[in-house]
């Protein structure tokens, strides 16, 4: 009687730990895109043309781009990486003018992240790529209009320092 009743304890006991580290695996899934975080500007593009990622925080990171040109922007996008509901990390996009569309990550790896979501119109692919510490490189992919077509977006890390506007 007594194996019986240490075998249950065990079992629980087993349990827990199991789920307790399902859990703590999906914050540090989140933190394996922390190589993400920071100001990025966007190459051969209008000043204020940036993206800006929040470090892993509550198991999320948040960021957000703006597009300027001839001193107007143009479009922005608000965008959040998260653990969606089957344990993957997600990114949810919110571009200006469109309805919110998520991507499940595909790939992970220790510099590039590949986002999916085949019903999307377009893209289907979104890719960010650490070319070098200080070099991003975001892609999107898919097929429009029965061509396949990938933009690339390169980007520079920049000080995401606030400096004061000049009178």
């Amino acid at each position: 009687m007594n194996f019986k009743r240490h075998a249950c304890t065990f079992v629980a006991c087993l349990l827990v730990a199991v789920f307790a580290n399902v859990a703590s695996a999906a914050e540090q899934d989140v933190t394996a895109l922390a190589w993400l975080a920071g100001c990025w500007s966007a190459e051969k593009a209008d000043p204020g043309s940036v993206e800006h990622w929040l470090a892993p925080a509550g198991g999320t990171m948040l960021g957000v781009s703006r597009t300027v040109k001839a001193g107007k922007t143009i479009e922005f996008e608000f965008m959040q990486l998260r653990v969606g509901a089957e344990g993957k990390i997600i990114l949810i996009a919110l571009p200006s003018g469109q309805k919110e569309t998520t991507f499940t990550a595909s790939s992970i790896s220790a510099a590039a992240v590949t986002f999916e979501n085949a019903q999307h119109d377009f893209p289907q692919k979104v890719i960010y790529r650490l070319a070098s510490p200080d070099r991003l490189v975001a892609r999107i992919e898919g097929v429009r209009n029965g061509v396949v077509r990938g933009v690339d977006f390169p980007m520079t890390r920049v000080s995401c320092e606030v400096k004061e506007p000049t009178p």
